[in-house]
């Protein structure tokens, strides 16, 4: 097995998430037995990646329908993969922290010895409502006594994909300023996945947070873009659009935010997408407090370049 241990019983909240099938999969390959808690049963139907773990069903705000699905499992580990899908206020608030604060009390009670956790890398510098709650709940989670791995993941492979079909299309590439705003080390589902397998039972990694990024070097927005146009046969085109756009939009929103959950939400928004464009996904240097791509830890073997060439010859 991964951890090279002797528990075997894994439960994976988020199962039916992006990286939540891909740690799924790994776990079974390790040999694992594991329970893929969903929110619903159904979104679970048509996913291969869950062949051979126990598919079952909880809302992650019903306590009591939570403590009796790890009763059952029984899990010596719990790999909580849940995370906000808009990163509004609300939702992060009760994803996030409340959630997860879920996970944990079932966890314990049910007996486990191990919580790993799925966080992000940016929450180091936090300024956003998501990253406040992931915060808030990492601080219960050290404090609960359980043995735990806080994992920080850079950029995924996934999040920097929404510009291939405009490339391919001929379309501009899109950045921000000049392209070189942000740097990031992304890194690929399946390289996750191994590494927070490798975390079930592993000393080295217990009550540790953990920033990881996959295979160097750190990539800018224009660099990502020139790669792209590269492997599309297509002629580096630009277009740059100014973060400034993102602030105006946020004081606009933010004069109904006081009286409208809606206006908070979409100022919320913006703050997210300035956030993006401006900063970068690399762990900060708390001496110079500073980006550092030497800083970043590097796991796996899959390329940004990789997952590119295979998008462009899939569609």
């Amino acid at each position: 097995m991964a951890g090279g241990i002797s528990s075997s019983r894994v439960l994976v909240a988020g199962a039916s998430g992006t990286i939540g099938r891909a740690v799924v999969r790994q776990l079974v390959a390790d040999g694992y037995r594991v329970t893929a808690l969903l929110r619903s049963v159904g979104s679970g139907n048509d996913l291969p990646e869950l062949a051979g773990a126990d598919v079952v069903q909880a809302a992650l705000s019903d306590r009591s329908g939570l403590e009796r699905v790890f009763a059952a499992a029984s899990p010596d580990c719990v790999i909580s993969c849940i995370a906000s899908r808009s990163g509004a206020p609300k939702d992060a608030q009760a994803i996030d922290y409340a959630a997860n604060i879920a996970l944990l009390a079932a966890a314990q009670a049910a007996g486990a010895g191990q919580f790993i956790l799925l966080s992000a890398i940016c929450v180091q510098k936090p300024l956003l409502a998501f990253q406040h709650a992931k915060l808030a709940f990492e601080a219960e989670l050290a404090a609960s006594g359980i043995d735990y791995a806080i994992i920080r993941p850079t950029a995924f492979f996934k999040s920097l994909s929404g510009q291939v079909k405009r490339v391919k299309a001929g379309k501009p590439f899109l950045v921000f300023g000049g392209g070189e705003l942000t740097r990031c080390k992304p890194i690929s589902d399946n390289d996750l996945a191994r590494f927070i397998a490798q975390c079930i039972g592993n000393p080295e990694t217990r009550g540790r947070i953990l920033p990881i990024g996959g295979p160097g070097p750190a990539i800018s927005l224009r660099e990502q873009g020139e790669m792209l146009c590269e492997l599309a046969g297509r002629p580096a085109r630009f277009k740059s659009v100014s973060p400034r756009l993102f602030t105006y939009a946020e004081r606009a929103l933010n004069v109904g935010a006081g009286v409208s959950d809606w206006f908070a939400e979409k100022a919320e928004y913006a703050r997210i997408a300035r956030y993006y464009a401006t900063e970068s996904m690399l762990v900060l240097d708390p001496a110079s407090g500073t980006y550092s791509a030497d800083l970043t830890p590097e796991f796996g073997s899959e390329t940004l370049r990789d997952h590119y060439a295979r998008l462009l010859a899939g569609d």
